[in-house]
């Protein structure tokens, strides 16, 4: 008989949750892992992964349909739809069947089924683990992680049918590319659908209800997207009031209401990207002292709940939704545990990507919070226009903006937008964990030529010295 008594259970298997498991292994606690439908989670079977995936086809699409820039000619370019969905699932799959070698390497123990908190005896914890409503076992251990992630919030009237309304599920396994595509919010999803379909040829609208897309982003920044997305033909619709969803036969007819004037959208399908919903029900927290604020459990910077033995990560525990977010507090979390010198979580040094085109990335504030909060602020700007390796990669279109503290030097943020941003975000990333200031950065050698080069002179323009621009 399977062994019950862990010294830390992990309920939920995808990236915070198997992430924090090995962890724990390697600090030579005995833990368990309880996941109720697939290892990796969202992200590797439904989420980061096959997204990228397809964006990469589209950035192909893409560039093959200006090969003509570069010195190419091609005639009768064509894509087989199917086997790009294929392609995406492979890498999803190969991916996510790796998670499971490494809980099996570090001698993980995997209980297949929805785990929830079933009170308490002798001081430890009691899970029970369920699988289509029979038990599958009862498991014990003094600590327990939640880590079950969150779910597409669905709007009444625009519930997802699978095949006019699309949640992000059916728009990464497409059976059709439409002709019309409505896409109904503009956070990172909205915009990373809206990108794809466009690159491989779909009219595509943007309905976002707030003023502006991308709005956790820089306002500077949001705007440069905007003007991008806008010159490559997509409709953007922002402060926009979604009305009544009427199917009409094939497609959809969507009543919008925005600067004042309302209009019908016909579409041949509509994408629902308008936020997610944390997976908080089933998991036993009726009469603990977990509390849940808004579908998402409140934490402390260590990843505590109210409720002592009992923990949060991930996108269950709040904003920013994001993967690598929810593997570091994971591992934060098990390190606290175990008894570590370990630093509290600085959710403003979490860098947020978004891989569109052009990608967005950014970290810490922007400069309407920075104002807020109080600073005095320096801030930086540079164009991609003005970089050589942009121009000779025929991606001209882009920015990095960069906000200090006027008196301190504290890089405050740093927000781009273009080409390869999100591998570039890092650079600031660990500027800001290492505590630098301007000084530091300007003395930093960045390599020539290349795109990165463009961070170093945002810095140097937010105090007057920049030199190629």
């Amino acid at each position: 008989m399977a062994d019950t008594q862990f010294d830390l259970i992990v309920i939920g298997g995808g990236p915070g949750g198997y992430v924090a498991a090995i962890r724990a292994a390697q600090l030579k606690m005995k833990v368990a892992v309880v996941e109720r439908e697939h290892l990796g989670g969202i992200c590797l079977n439904w989420g980061c992964i096959p997204t990228k995936a397809l964006l990469r086809s589209s950035e192909i699409s893409h560039l093959l349909r200006h090969l003509d820039e570069f010195g190419f000619a091609a005639d009768n370019i064509r894509f087989d739809l199917a086997k790009v969905v294929k392609r995406s699932r492979a890498v999803a799959n190969q991916l996510a069947s790796g998670v499971g070698h490494l809980l099996k390497k570090n001698k993980i123990a995997v209980f297949s089924g929805q785990g929830r908190l079933d009170g308490t005896a002798d001081g430890m914890r009691k899970i029970a683990v369920e699988k289509d409503g029979k038990p599958v076992a009862g498991l014990t251990a003094k600590n327990v992680i939640l880590a079950t992630g969150a779910r597409a919030r669905v709007i009444p009237g625009m519930e997802p049918d699978g095949k006019l309304i699309w949640s992000y599920r059916e728009a990464m396994v497409p059976d059709i590319m439409p002709k019309r595509l409505l896409v109904v919010g503009s956070g990172a999803i909205g915009i990373e659908f809206a990108s794809f379909f466009r690159n491989m040829g779909a009219e595509v609208t943007v309905v976002e209800m707030v003023d502006r897309i991308l709005p956790v982003e820089d306002a500077e920044i949001s705007a440069f997207a905007r003007k991008s997305f806008e010159k490559q033909g997509i409709r953007i619709l922002t402060g926009a009031k979604v009305g009544e969803v009427r199917k009409t036969g094939e497609t959809i007819a969507v009543s919008l209401e925005a600067g004042g004037k309302t209009e019908t959208i016909e579409a041949d399908r509509l994408i629902s990207a308008v936020g997610i919903v944390g997976n908080v029900e089933a998991l036993g927290l009726e009469g603990t002292k977990v509390k849940v604020d808004r579908t998402h459990v409140a934490i402390d910077p260590f990843c505590a709940t109210g409720e002592p033995g009992v923990y949060a990560i991930g996108d269950l525990a709040g904003p920013p939704w994001l993967a690598h977010k929810a593997s570091h507090e994971g591992v934060v979390c098990v390190e606290k545990l175990a008894g570590l010198d370990v630093h509290p979580i600085d959710w403003t040094n979490i860098p947020g990507c978004t891989y569109s085109r052009p990608q967005v990335a950014s970290v810490g504030l922007t400069e309407a919070r920075a104002k807020e909060a109080g600073h005095e602020v320096r801030v930086g700007r540079f164009p991609f226009i003005g970089n050589g390796k942009a121009i000779a990669m025929g991606e001209p279109e882009g920015m990095v903006k960069t906000v200090f503290d006027a008196t301190t030097g504290e890089l405050l943020g740093a927000h781009m937008v273009g080409a390869e941003v999100t591998e570039m975000i890092q650079g600031y990333t660990i500027a800001r964990t290492l505590e630098t200031t301007e000084q530091e950065l300007m003395h930093t050698v960045f390599p020539h030529p290349t795109v990165s080069e463009t961070m170093h002179e945002s810095v140097l323009d937010a105090y007057g010295r920049v030199i190629h621009y």
